[in-house]
C-alpha cells in the first residue's frame, strides 16, 4: 500500500525565506527549462536572482509560499494585483499541484481584491500550466537577459468580477 504524500501548505513569504527561495528558483530554472532554452539562456536567467531587485519583487508584492511538512517548495508573487511577477516550483515538488494550489490561491485574492484579469509574462516551458488554468495568449515577446534573449509570451485571464460569482453560487 502506497504512503500517502504530506498534504501541501500556504504562508505568506517572511524575508527569512529569500535563500530559499533563490535555491527554488535557480533549481527550477536550471532543471525544468532546458528542453526549451539554451544553457547559455538559463544562466542569464538564473543571475537575475543575483541583485537586489529579487528581494524588492518578493517583498513589494503579494508572495505566497507553497510548503510541504513545514520547507518552501514553491512560490507565486501577485504584483499589482493583476501581474504573476514570480511563479516558480522546485523541480522535486512539481506535478504533484502544488503550482495549481499557488495559482488558485492567488486568483481568489485577485479576485476577491477586485482584479478583473490577471496577466503573467509567461516562459516557454509554463505556456501549458498558464492554458490549463484559462490564461490566452497575447503576444510573443523577447527579453533581453545580459547577453541573451528569452522568448516569452504574455498571457491574459479575464476574471469573473465578484458579484457575478455571488449571484452564480
Amino acid at each position: 500500500m502506497g504512503q500517502a504524500l504530506p498534504k501541501p501548505g500556504l504562508r505568506p513569504f517572511l524575508p527569512a525565506d529569500l535563500p530559499l527561495l533563490v535555491d527554488i528558483y535557480e533549481e527550477s530554472i536550471a532543471e525544468l527549462t532546458g528542453e526549451d532554452y539554451s544553457e547559455s539562456q538559463q544562466e542569464a536567467w538564473i543571475a537575475r536572482a543575483e541583485d537586489d531587485s529579487f528581494a524588492e519583487r518578493l517583498t513589494k508584492s503579494l508572495t505566497l509560499i507553497a510548503t510541504v511538512e513545514g520547507s518552501p517548495v514553491g512560490f507565486i508573487a501577485l504584483k499589482d494585483n493583476e501581474l504573476i511577477d514570480l511563479f516558480y516550483v522546485h523541480p522535486a515538488a512539481a506535478g504533484q499541484g502544488i503550482g495549481t494550489m499557488l495559482y488558485d490561491a492567488v486568483e481568489k485574492l485577485a479576485g476577491a481584491r477586485g482584479a478583473a484579469r490577471l496577466e503573467a509574462e509567461v516562459s516557454d516551458n509554463a505556456l501549458p500550466f498558464f492554458q490549463k488554468h484559462g490564461f490566452q495568449p497575447q503576444r510573443r515577446n523577447t527579453m533581453p537577459l545580459g547577453d541573451e534573449w528569452l522568448g516569452t509570451t504574455t498571457m491574459e485571464k479575464r476574471l469573473t468580477p465578484q458579484e457575478d460569482r455571488k449571484l452564480s453560487s
